[in-house]
């Protein structure tokens, strides 16, 4: 454990209706002693009024402390919690009473979730999974960052660990066998090929899920294109419920691309207004033609309004002005009456259920994407490896990556690249 006692504030920032206030190291108990006058320490786990007092002897609160002595806290330290009056002056206040204590410090970001990591609270793609919760703006989002942090990768990477040193083991009583036993040594090594690609199938599996996990984090984008006045701006606004568009009759309205942020379905959206794709002589319109179809081309979803869109994979064909004219090509919406936009929607939805599947296993970041990407390659190898020797050295090499997937193998530079992600209060 760490010789310091670290300090941070482990709410939103103030102001607000409370304000929560984490202590952790082994001056936990000796802060929380002078901040309350010297009087006696409450039961752990059980809330408790206490008065705060200044160094000065100055009265600053009542709060409500909780108690956590280690190792059953979250960091495996002594840790104590106060719950005050989310006031920016009281908790500045707080902070400077805390930070003139001898072995306290304001805490680094992540530092919290690290010492957990450390004192083995915490798994380190569990802890990955915790910043992701933290970040997570919709359902989906949130549901994915639960099963990280849920530990479900955790999991996993254990089962594959166990299984990786139980075939190291079995390939060294392999290399005790003599010529004279040429046979057994062929069925260990049969047996053990059979065990390393089904050991790496299931990483593949779990790595062909990276990119869908990927779209629920950053968001997907959907581009509406068409030519001008094919009613683009305006359903856009109708599929936000807003006028985040300029509508008007004019051609050439719409000469950038407009970005929308939408939840759909628990999904992020970023919804694309981009300006009618047409033959134009102003440079400007040009240029503004020209993004479109650059935004439309790296879009992961396009609504295409031209009166001959098709859909394909990536496009869904949409008749956006159906209470104007009864023919078109795609799914007849009427931006001004709302008809057809439940359709549209759920159509969406399901284009969106196939681009990123909330089944199975789930990366949360790149860093665990190429562990197993390292671990998955170090597995080939072995597998088409006949000499015993070589073939164990890819399987330490294998295992290596997925200690560091995990945390076994404890980089500094790995904790460094993960925990830089955090707030001060985690």
């Amino acid at each position: 454990m760490a010789a310091d006692t670290i300090f941070a504030l482990a709410s939103g920032a103030p102001p607000a209706a409370v304000a929560v206030l984490r202590i952790s190291g082994p001056s936990a108990d000796r802060a929380l002693s002078a901040l309350t006058g010297g009087r006696a320490l409450p039961d752990p786990r059980r809330a408790t009024l206490r008065p705060l007092v200044a160094a000065n002897g100055d009265p600053l609160e009542t709060a409500l402390v909780l108690r956590f002595p280690g190792p059953a806290s979250f960091t495996g330290e002594d840790v104590v919690e106060l719950q005050v009056t989310g006031s920016a002056a009281l908790v500045s206040r707080l902070q400077t009473e805390l930070a003139a204590q001898p072995g306290l410090r304001i805490a680094e970001p992540g530092e919290f979730a690290r010492r957990a990591v450390h004192a083995g609270k915490l798994g380190l793609t569990e802890a990955e999974g915790l910043a992701a919760l933290i970040d997570a703006e919709t359902d989906m989002q949130m549901t994915q960052a639960l099963m990280a942090a849920g530990g479900t990768l955790r999991r996993a990477a254990e089962d594959w660990r166990t299984r990786l040193i139980s075939l190291l083991a079995d390939i060294e009583a392999e290399l005790d066998f003599g010529e004279a036993e040429a046979d057994i040594s062929d069925r260990i090594a049969a047996d053990g090929t059979a065990r390393i690609e089904a050991l790496a199938a299931e990483i593949a599996a779990t790595l062909a899920q990276h990119n869908a996990a990927r779209l629920v984090r950053r968001g997907i984008t959907i581009a509406v294109i068409g030519p001008p006045n094919a009613g683009k701006s305006s359903l856009v606004n109708a599929l936000s419920q807003s006028d985040a568009a300029i509508v008007s009759p004019q051609a050439g309205t719409t000469r950038d691309v407009l970005t929308v942020p939408l939840d759909i379905g628990g999904y992020r959206v970023d919804l694309l207004d981009t300006a009618g794709l047409h033959e134009a002589s102003d440079p400007v319109e040009r240029e503004g033609i020209r993004r479109a179809l650059a935004r439309a081309e790296a879009a992961d979803l396009v609504l295409d309004l031209a009166e001959d869109a098709a859909d394909d994979d990536r496009t869904l064909a949409v008749h956006a002005k159906a209470d104007l004219s009864g023919s078109g090509q795609g799914l007849a919406v009427s931006s001004e009456t709302g008809a057809g936009l439940d359709d549209l929607l759920a159509a969406i939805r399901q284009r969106l259920d196939r681009l990123a599947p909330s089944q199975g296993l789930v990366t949360t970041s790149e860093r665990q994407r190429g562990h197993l990407e390292a671990c998955q390659t170090a597995l080939h190898n072995a597998a088409d490896e006949g000499d015993t020797v070589l073939r164990a050295e890819h399987l330490r090499t294998a295992l290596h990556a997925l200690g560091a997937l995990s945390g076994h193998v404890e980089a500094e530079a790995i904790l460094d690249q993960v925990f830089a992600r955090f707030c001060m209060g985690k």
